[in-house]
């Protein structure tokens, strides 16, 4: 790549693993009111939902009650046959079990539609934060995604989306449903007896005392989990993307031993975190059994005073049970709105980063454009402490071959970057026609430039998919006119399907040199009024070399070229050549008059035929 290319280290958690994250939100109630307003509109969808749960929830809580009443209905039965003085109704049994039945049809149907619809609004929301997402990224400044790893750009469109559908969609239902049942159990067992409902709620406060305790005790391997999860995914992602390097290196063993070491302190955080998270449960139920023993001897002691039914004892013992439980799930849904908070905290901290001002409010018209730039006095720095490109200035001509030399450092690819907008300078201006390129719109500025970089880029895709790429219009005959024009035409022949020959996800199935050619005929077939090749034949033989050469040459003709390049003999022919140094421009003229300027350039030149001729 270029000079100016900087290693970052990844400024965050990254991961691509599937399931729930365990990272706490830094901000939970602020994020959860951003996901709110964020769903706001989903409202109609959303209280529709709340009904079913709720209607649901209601009918379920009803059963238990009516039930106990068949079975206080089959014990006075028996008690009334053994004593001679009656029969066991039968009939009204069967239509209390009957209406119990339809009870339990219609809450399994208004809880089936509420989960259907929750799994569509988590899906929409999901799918929306997607598309804003996506659309983000397009809106992002360079510097963005220069200081950051790929791995943790892509965990917000990846781990953290997914984790926010998973917890969205299971923790709201639970929720409503648990505290639905909680309050509706709680007054029916309120109807029943007072004195048997105060009993059970003695094990509220030790709940409550051990939800908080162990989720006190759990949240920080909550957070080392996820954060070591971001640096496993990411070391994977970075040795297998460079894993040809490593090997080059024989440095299998110290990547092992990195990973490793990453990989043990994810699996202790992991596991603590886990455990207790597993723990809750069943402290949970043996306290709730506890509660249930207490209950049982005091209903027999109401039963044997007769201040309650039999029916009602075993109708209390279900609401005990039904009791216990969504305090559990509470308990559980405040994990999974942890993970649901701190997911969508990332998210929307990604949706809430500076973006690029994408619009001119008097844009330029591009179509009349010739081609004529200007650096006007133009200072930049990455850093504004640190200029690195001090006062540059130099005028360019509609359809010359403009060739850009120097050390590396020197500011090559700055300037590039400067020109398409990819950072504004600090100081100064960049001219095309005399017009402020920020007075572009930034994608029609972007359209007048064609560009051939010293790394390549394909995708997964056919030969011609990836050439067509340049101009998704392009005729079949127009890409192999450009495949022609590239001198790659008979190479893709070769192949085995020719132009529908699929290159893979790594592009490994193509040499090095054949990808450059392919990114040449890209650029060919785009057919752009400003040209931009930055070291575009540094990959290839000298024989091709110079056949592209000529093809290039061919391309360029009436057109603005940039050329970057190290090795000088291949500009000898441009128009002008601008040598820079420390980020200035120290002499600028064409080859003849630099070498007998005997300066900078000179000695450069000359440097690399010496050392051509040693080697």
């Amino acid at each position: 790549m270029s000079e100016e290319k900087r290693t970052v280290r990844p400024a965050g958690p990254m991961g691509h693993g599937r399931g729930m994250s365990g990272e706490k939100a830094r901000d939970f109630k602020g994020t959860l009111q951003k996901l709110l307003r964020y769903m706001d509109r989903y409202k109609i969808r959303f209280l529709l939902m709340l009904v079913f749960a709720v209607a649901g929830t209601v009918f379920n809580i009803a059963g238990p009650k009516i039930l106990g009443k068949a079975t206080t209905e089959l014990f006075n039965g028996l008690v009334a046959k053994i004593g001679g003085t009656g029969e066991i109704n039968f009939t009204r049994i069967a239509e209390i079990l009957l209406g119990v039945l339809g009870l339990y049809v219609i809450s399994a149907c208004f809880t089936f539609i509420q989960g259907f619809v929750m799994t569509g609004i988590s899906n929409d929301v999901t799918y929306s934060m997607r598309r804003d997402i996506s659309g983000k990224i397009h809106r992002m400044p360079m510097k963005y995604f220069e200081s950051r790893t790929h791995g943790e750009i892509l965990s917000r469109v990846t781990n953290d989306v997914d984790t926010l559908q998973q917890s969205l969609n299971q923790s709201v239902t639970q929720l409503i449903t648990s505290v639905t049942t909680i309050i509706g159990v709680l007054f029916m067992m309120f109807s029943i007896n007072v004195w048997m409902t105060l009993c059970a709620l003695l094990i509220l406060p030790v709940s409550m005392g051990i939800i908080g305790k162990v989720m006190k005790r759990s949240q920080k391997y909550f957070r080392g989990q996820q954060n070591y999860l971001g640096q496993v995914n990411g070391q994977i992602e970075e040795i297998y993307a460079g894993h040809h390097i490593v090997k080059a290196f024989n440095k299998e063993e110290d990547v092992v031993n990195t990973f490793e070491n990453t990989n043990q302190k994810l699996y202790e955080s992991a596991w603590k975190s886990q455990f207790f998270s597993g723990i809750m449960m069943p402290v949970m139920q043996f306290v709730g059994n506890v509660g249930y023993v207490m209950v049982a001897l005091l209903g027999g002691y109401f039963a044997i005073k007769r201040a309650i039914e039999v029916g009602e004892i075993q109708s209390f013992f279900q609401y005990i049970r039904n009791f216990t439980q969504p305090i559990t799930q509470v308990a559980q849904v405040t994990n999974m709105l942890q993970s649901t908070a701190a997911a969508a905290e990332r998210v929307f901290e990604f949706l809430d980063e500076e973006e690029e001002e994408q619009l001119s409010q008097h844009p330029v018209d591009i179509s009349n454009l010739k081609g004529d730039v200007e650096f006007d006095h133009v200072a930049f720095g990455y850093n504004p402490e640190n200029i690195i490109i001090h006062d540059f200035s130099t005028k360019v001509k509609d359809g010359q071959k403009v060739a850009i030399v120097g050390p590396t450092g020197a500011g090559k690819t700055t300037m590039v970057k400067l020109l398409m907008r990819f950072y504004d300078v600090s100081k100064g201006a960049v001219k095309i026609d005399g017009h402020n390129v920020q007075d572009f719109h930034r994608s029609q500025l972007r359209e007048m430039f064609g560009m051939v970089l010293q790394d390549t880029w394909l995708f997964n895709g056919t030969i011609m998919e990836n050439i067509r790429y340049g101009r998704l219009d392009a005729t079949d005959e127009e890409v192999i006119a450009a495949a022609r024009a590239a001198h790659i035409h008979n190479y893709i022949m070769t192949q085995p399907g020719g132009y529908q020959m699929v290159l893979n996800e790594e592009t490994s199935n193509v040499s090095q040199g054949q990808k450059q050619l392919l990114t040449i005929a890209r650029a060919i077939l785009a057919d752009n009024r400003i040209l931009i090749l930055d070291e575009a034949t540094s990959s290839v033989d000298t024989r091709t070399e110079v056949q592209i050469q000529k093809a290039m040459d061919n391309l360029m003709k009436g057109r603005t070229s940039f050329v970057i390049a190290h090795r000088l003999s291949t500009i000898r022919d441009a128009d002008l050549i601008l040598v820079m140094k420390d980020g200035d421009i120290i002499e600028q003229g064409n080859h003849e008059e630099l070498m007998a300027a005997q300066g900078f350039y000179a000695g450069l030149y000359n440097s690399q035929f010496e050392k051509a001729e040693a080697v």
